[in-house]
């Protein structure tokens, strides 16, 4: 043993991971079927091991020790022996291998690939049956002990209530990597996003909430890596409480809480991309870098042969949610975000996947069930992804109450819709009003509801409106992967083009999506870059892009500062009125009156026409069935919401407002211009809706009149 540790005493088996109590530290690990496990003890570099110490002490399967002479900083790992065995019993041991501890707080330095971090012989005729004695430790990232002490202040949660959010996807690098206004040092990094800069952007815009895409602790896949590409995207998790470092300025896991305490002085919410379903270390052929290595047999899903992994995420495995202990590694991980690192809620990646019991996707599975009683994460935003790639997957509107969804039936609706398909008014109308159909039933709102339009999976905003295919021949794949069904038009010309025509109509169908978008029953989401007309160049799978293809660009032409300046308003709008923030779903014609171009209310024959493409939406104000927070009944103004997906122009009768007074308007996306006098319309007069167009109308209350 070294001189940095002269002693070692038995320590506690709870809690799990490393532990400073200002003294010393506790270790404890979860390892069901191991036999032997051996704490490693690195140098401050991490390059040499100077000791290790067995935990000879086990509490209900937890190995654990205590270190009094430990302290903050010190880097480590594990060894952990048992029988390597997967074909008969799934169990994987190898302790040639270094493994990062699975509750390590803070992991630095990055995997250098060799085949020593297989457990079994990459060039073996046996393939994983075999066994690999070499040493990966010096190509291995290192655990390190913090001390998890920080002064928050008087950090407060903003706590946005649901119908007022407004959702900002986007990527720690990707969103600064570019920004002119920031030291290099800071761009791309957890510093950058609280910066003055970014902040001033994102109150600009009126956003709420940012949803950032992953930022546990991941590893770089090895394929990628060979051909110079990096998963830049980070959906292979290998360390489920620690910050990812390579977002970090100064490689301190407190850089990342001084970011949520600057976003909540701010009034912004932060919402985290989890990646619960499956982990870096992929299929039987995989690396062994932690899970696989500790206990292979209880983290991880297996198939009726134990060799093989049961695979509902397209990544090689799926964690086990049935084992006990893994549910515990989730939820305590959860926890520590809110409770530790303050954040104010999470998306789940393939959240199907974390409701599986045997094999379907079970409302009450043991994992809902634990989030839906937790005192601490049952008061938190919670979204669901909600597929995966196994059978019976696609479980839109099918999460019980508490939750909220990406809902992909909208952003199909909407895309078919300004496409210029016919026959979907019906459809559109319950996007529009917040997929009661999908929620209603479960007791939910319509807050239930992400609407979104694109995501950082697919097309951006501007490649939507010009890319008819998608064209991913960076990615190496040979234009292979990504989605193929985009619902996408190009205006008429693939990619980009001087066209003044396509330029025009490509600018409007922009509008069109943003306005539908911020105008529509739930819970809005705008990927970032969007509002200033980002490009992939065609890109919609750009996970290994880790450049300028993926990165905002923060250089505005004239187009891009008018179209920055139209969301703003459109968000705006959205948060003056509460007709577009319901809490409740509508209620028959008392509040909402659906219009044909005639202005009359629709009728069942022309709700099932299979070329309507126009459509107007009545908005009752005085009908707004809702409260403020002292228990006062808010009324809004009247709205008339106007949609042409026709190729041509319709003259739309506008019906007799409410308060009896002419209909102003708000919103033409033919006529973007910001800050000209709003022109107004009689009852009963025509309205020239022009081809692809959107309109808002607005007739004020007498309150506002005022």
């Amino acid at each position: 043993m070294s001189k940095l540790i002269s002693s070692v005493w038995p320590g506690e088996g709870y809690p799990l991971g490393a532990t400073w109590d200002g003294e010393g530290v506790n270790f404890s690990l979860f390892s069901e079927h191991a036999e032997k496990v051996e704490l490693c003890l690195f140098d401050a570099r991490g390059q040499r091991e100077v000791t290790r110490v067995e935990l000879k002490e086990q509490t209900d399967l937890v190995w654990h020790c205590y270190l009094p002479e430990a302290r903050p900083g010190l880097l480590y790992g594990y060894r952990v022996y048992g029988p390597y065995d997967p074909q008969h019993a799934g169990h994987r041991f190898n302790p040639c291998k270094l493994l990062l501890d699975p509750y390590a707080k803070s992991i630095v330095g990055s995997l250098r690939w060799s085949d020593a971090h297989f457990g079994y012989r990459v060039a073996s005729s046996r393939g994983d049956l075999s066994y690999d004695r070499r040493n990966n430790a010096h190509g291995m990232p290192k655990c390190q002990v913090i001390d998890q002490a920080f002064t928050w202040g008087d950090d407060r949660r903003p706590r946005i209530p649901w119908q007022d959010t407004v959702i900002y996807e986007l990527h720690v690098k990707g969103l600064t990597a570019l920004h002119p206004r920031l030291p290099s040092r800071l761009r791309g990094t957890y510093a950058g996003i609280a910066s003055r800069p970014v902040i001033e952007h994102l109150q600009r815009l009126g956003v709420t909430t940012l949803e950032l895409m992953p930022v546990h602790a991941a590893v770089k896949d090895r394929n990628l890596a060979q051909q110079r590409l990096k998963n830049y995207w980070g959906y292979n998790s290998i360390g489920y409480f620690a910050p990812d470092m390579r977002y970090s300025a100064n490689g301190e896991v407190n850089e990342f809480k001084t970011m949520v305490n600057t976003l909540h002085s701010a009034g912004i919410e932060l919402i985290l991309d989890v990646v619960y379903n499956h982990t870096a270390e992929g299929n039987q052929l995989g690396p062994t870098l932690c899970f696989r290595g500790i206990d292979n047999a209880a983290y991880y899903r297996l198939a009726g042969n134990p060799r093989y992994y049961v695979d509902y995420t397209g990544c090689g495995n799926t964690l086990n949610m049935m084992h006990p202990r893994v549910l515990q590694l989730i939820m305590d991980s959860l926890r520590y975000w809110v409770l530790d690192m303050h954040v104010d809620g999470f998306r789940f990646d393939l959240a199907s996947a974390l409701a599986r019991e045997l094999h379907e996707v079970d409302q009450l599975g043991a994992f809902l069930d634990i989030i839906h009683q937790d005192p601490v994460l049952s008061r938190v935003k919670l979204i669901a992804e909600p597929w995966d790639l196994g059978e019976g997957g696609y479980q839109v509107g099918n999460f019980p109450a508490g939750w909220a969804e990406w809902n992909g039936k909208y952003r199909d609706a909407v895309r078919s819709y300004w496409k210029g398909e016919g026959g979907l008014i019906g459809e559109l109308g319950y996007r529009l009003t917040g997929s009661s159909d999908l929620y209603n039933h479960s007791g939910r709102r319509p807050y239930a509801s992400i609407n979104f339009v694109t995501a950082h999976d697919g097309f951006t905003l501007a490649d939507l409106v010009s890319y008819n295919h998608k064209h991913n021949e960076a990615n190496g794949e040979h234009n292979r992967d990504g989605e193929n069904h985009n619902l996408s038009w190009n205006c008429g010309v693939e990619g980009p083009t001087d066209d003044p025509v396509v330029q025009t109509l490509r600018a409007r169908q922009k509008r069109n999506f943003l306005a539908t978008l911020f105008l529509s029953q739930g819970v809005p989401m705008l990927l970032a870059g969007d509002e200033m007309g980002r490009t992939q160049g065609g890109n919609n799978n750009a996970y290994c892009q880790d450049n300028d293809v993926s990165w905002m660009n923060w250089t505005l032409r004239p187009e891009d500062e008018e179209l920055l300046a139209f969301v703003a308003r459109l968000i705006r709008i959205r948060h003056m009125h509460p007709q577009f923030r319901r809490r409740k779903f509508f209620v028959g014609l008392r509040d909402i009156t659906w219009l044909n171009p005639n202005g009359r209310e629709m009728s069942v024959e022309e709700w099932q026409h299979a070329f309507a493409r126009c459509l107007g939406v009545y908005l009752s104000g005085s009908a707004l069935d809702e409260q403020d927070t002292r228990g006062q009944r808010v009324t809004d103004d009247d709205f008339l919401l106007l949609l042409n997906a026709h190729y041509e122009c319709i003259a739309f009768t506008l019906p007799q407002a409410e308060w009896a007074v002419p209909w102003e308007r708000l919103i033409d996306t033919a006529h973007p211009a910001i800050g000209v006098e709003a022109p107004r319309y009689e009852a009963a007069s025509t309205y020239p809706l022009e081809a692809r167009t959107l309109v808002l109308l607005t007739a004020r209350s007498p309150q506002e009149r005022k």
